[in-house]
């Protein structure tokens, strides 16, 4: 049986808005045809109304924590709350316990995923055994098991010889080296941004040349390398200045930025709650604008949540003690478009492609087009719907959001994954 998407408003290649009928067989598009047409194609009909059609969102940074951390979120709640928010596809990351370093690891996670997830699910796996930055993992065992890249996540590698023999294998095997860029002698029992709010509340501050530092040494590395170097959350004026001038020299680096870099800074911090609580932390305004125009101008190649959930008793530890992190796969599209689309800042194709298309030519993926033969992931929002951010609806077991009672508009009413719908609001 097919599946048909009447009246759905689709982006043109000019970046438009078009009404058409989509037809699905065999998880695959078989047709983008004029809304009304005469449609062959027998199945399930969805109308999506004037609704946004677009290619399911892709999320290259996420973190489900399971196995080891099934209290804050597991492979079932996590992919659940993914596709509430319109991603059919997430990387995981490797810090859980045990960490993914192993091709046994990979599998759990590949298996939970088949049977309990609800959206396509690619496992990064550890750079280093237990992410101690000691000894390199066996990368051609973990490839063989599935994982898609290889990152210390969570910590930063600090032995710059470690990560150039990584990036060397890496290399070697056509794989990506994916790197949570921190220089850990400047951020012990650091909690925030070093600036404006760390000096009111006496807190420790996180500063920017923490980042910036282990992205121009990572930089240095790839050139001599010439490993696909992938930077995670960028956050700081310096790390992007940096990217830039890399990219310029032919450097194979690509890199992210998370909403809530686009969105807040420091200065947006209302107490010591630490659901403002994330690594990188909220950081200047200047860095905001930085980020913004990196994201513009193609230094930053796309978007990701980082989602990091925890559960509400570890999070009520306050700012110094709880852990960094807050969730994102709920509230990510329409904080962007509130922002940025609803605004006229962007353009609704430019947020679209920095969800989809860019992540899927970073990471050589199928995913992340809605076209004729292309898979069947494809995302519904109602660009009209205005709602107010509730924690307390989220299918994910974290609440840690900083966006509380936030009215956004722009809301995922529909996710379809190989070409079957997997969540809808109605």
């Amino acid at each position: 049986m097919g599946l048909i998407i009447k009246n759905a408003n689709v982006l043109n290649a000019a970046g438009e808005l078009e009404l058409k009928d989509i037809t699905i067989e065999d998880n695959r598009v078989t047709g983008i045809i004029d809304a009304g047409s005469e449609v062959e194609v027998s199945g399930e009909v969805i109308d999506a109304a004037g609704k946004l059609v677009a290619p399911g969102f892709i999320d290259m940074h996420v973190h489900l924590r399971e196995p080891g951390f099934e209290h804050k979120e597991t492979i079932a709640t996590g992919t659940r709350s993914a596709a509430k928010g319109g991603y059919t596809t997430i990387a995981c990351m490797p810090n859980t316990r045990p960490v993914i370093d192993t091709p046994e690891t990979i599998k759990l996670v590949l298996d939970k995923a088949a049977t309990e997830g609800i959206v396509r699910v690619l496992p990064y796996a550890a750079i280093t055994k237990n992410e101690l930055g000691r000894e390199l993992t066996d990368f051609a065992a973990l490839k063989e098991a599935g994982a898609i890249g290889f990152t210390d996540d969570g910590v930063g590698v600090q032995n710059a010889q470690m990560m150039k023999d990584a990036m060397t294998l890496a290399a070697s095997m056509n794989m990506p080296v994916i790197a949570h860029c921190e220089d850990e002698s400047l951020v012990v029992g650091a909690a925030v941004n070093e600036g404006t709010f760390a000096k009111k509340h006496g807190l420790k501050g996180i500063p920017n040349e923490s980042e910036a530092i282990h992205v121009g040494r990572d930089c240095l590395l790839a050139e001599a390398t010439g490993v696909h170097y992938h930077v995670c959350h960028v956050s700081t004026e310096q790390s992007i200045r940096l990217i830039r001038q890399a990219k310029q020299f032919g450097v194979k680096v690509t890199a992210e930025v998370c909403p809530h870099h686009l969105l807040l800074s420091e200065e947006d911090i209302p107490s010591m709650d630490a659901n403002w609580k994330m690594n990188p932390p909220l950081r200047s305004p200047r860095d905001v604008q930085a980020c913004i125009e990196a994201l513009e101008d193609g230094t930053i190649d796309m978007i990701v949540t980082d989602h990091a959930p925890h559960s509400q008793e570890e999070k009520a530890k306050g700012m110094q003690l709880a852990p960094f992190g807050i969730v994102g796969f709920e509230t990510a599209f329409p904080l962007l478009y509130t922002k940025f689309v609803a605004t006229g800042k962007w353009t609704l194709d430019f947020l679209v492609k920095r969800m989809t298309a860019d992540p899927a030519r970073v990471f050589g993926l199928e995913t992340g087009k809605l076209e004729i033969g292309a898979i069947a992931d494809i995302t519904i929002v109602d660009l009209e719907s205005v709602q107010g951010v509730n924690p307390e609806t989220f299918l994910s077991k974290g609440r840690n959001t900083p966006f509380t009672d936030w009215q956004l508009k722009g809301w995922p009413v529909a996710t379809i994954v190989d070409g079957k719908l997997v969540w809808s609001a109605e």
